[in-house]
């Protein structure tokens, strides 16, 4: 079978080199003729649709596996976020919470996540950290951010990196606890001056809605000054101190643990929203990897059906040829 190849290539080589233009010649047998040409598109088109219907499938397992995680982690720390709305009530109930105060100082404490793919959560947080950062600045006063999460620094620094003071990531590396949170608490009020926290976060409410929040913490000076005009503050003067402290000390130390169970609380209350939105993000994905993937099967069928339908009806035509 070699020789005879062999025998057929060498016929074909020596009438080309017979021929009066034995270049064009040779360029022409070695050019695919239009059906060559069009059979391939065909088979380069088939399996370019068979690659993209492997590539959706396993996207699809990697969201439905994402889905998944999400899931348990969500049932892990939801527990864990209603069980800290406990810690900051009596605060609220005791020093009220007062966003509308007009102060100078103001720092926002914006918590976001450290990844992605969980929706519209951090551009929410981010859009209304900005949104009071607008609200509170004027000639007389100072605006600072606080970030807390990757996703809000990537954002923020675009246009305000001036006022960034302090910037803190990863806090989902390890599992959240209270330890852990009132020392970066503490951190933060050492080095940061304020009259007026604000705490931006998502509030879980289910696993398709969460609820932008504000929590306002107020410095003890402001405190005492609001307490001494009058108001709900006011009530403040009618509890007495016992232990020799004196009242600058109580409302510091008050603003130094409302703080830290605000701060808490908003951690794990956002860290519960993100993995209700990645679950309901990856449910809608896998969804939508199962309608590509069926679109993708049909342009298939039919590119597949109509190579075959040209492949016979080239054989009948050449059948009909040597017939006729």
């Amino acid at each position: 079978m070699a020789m005879a190849a062999l025998r057929r290539e060498g016929k074909r080589v020596s009438t080309l080199i017979a021929s009066p233009n034995p270049v064009n010649s040779l360029r022409s047998s070695l050019a695919p003729s239009e059906e060559q040409v069009s059979f391939g598109v065909r088979s380069i088109s088939t399996q370019i649709v068979r690659n993209r219907m492997k590539s959706v499938k396993n996207i699809q397992k990697i969201t439905k596996a994402m889905k998944m995680v999400a899931a348990s982690k969500l049932r892990a720390i939801q527990v864990r976020a209603e069980n800290s709305r406990g810690l900051w009530q009596p605060f609220t109930a005791l020093l009220g919470d007062t966003p509308s105060i007009d102060v100078k100082k103001n720092v926002i404490v914006t918590i976001s996540s450290d990844k992605g793919l969980c929706g519209g959560i951090n551009s929410t947080s981010v859009k209304m950290s900005r949104a009071i950062h607008k609200l509170n600045s004027g000639p007389d006063k100072e605006g600072k951010y606080v970030i807390l999460g990757e996703k809000a620094k990537a954002q923020l620094i675009r246009d305000s990196k001036k006022d960034i003071e302090i910037s803190i990531t990863e806090l989902q590396k390890n599992p959240l606890n209270y330890t852990q949170v009132s020392v970066m608490a503490d951190d933060i009020l050492k080095n940061v001056e304020f009259d007026a926290l604000r705490i931006v976060y998502n509030k879980f409410q289910s696993v398709v809605s969460f609820l932008p929040t504000t929590a306002t913490i107020l410095s003890p000076e402001v405190v005492e000054k609001e307490a001494e005009a009058g108001g709900k503050l006011g009530d403040l003067d009618s509890y007495e101190i016992e232990g020799g402290e004196t009242k600058s000390e109580v409302l510091q130390n008050l603003t130094e643990f409302q703080f830290s169970c605000v701060l808490f609380n908003a951690v794990l209350e956002n860290a519960t929203s993100e993995q209700g939105a990645r679950m309901s993000a990856m449910d809608s994905s896998s969804r939508n990897a199962g309608d590509m993937l069926d679109r993708l099967t049909l342009t298939y069928n039919r590119t597949r059906q109509a190579s075959i339908t040209t492949e016979l009806i080239e054989i009948i035509s050449g059948a009909s040829a040597l017939e006729g």
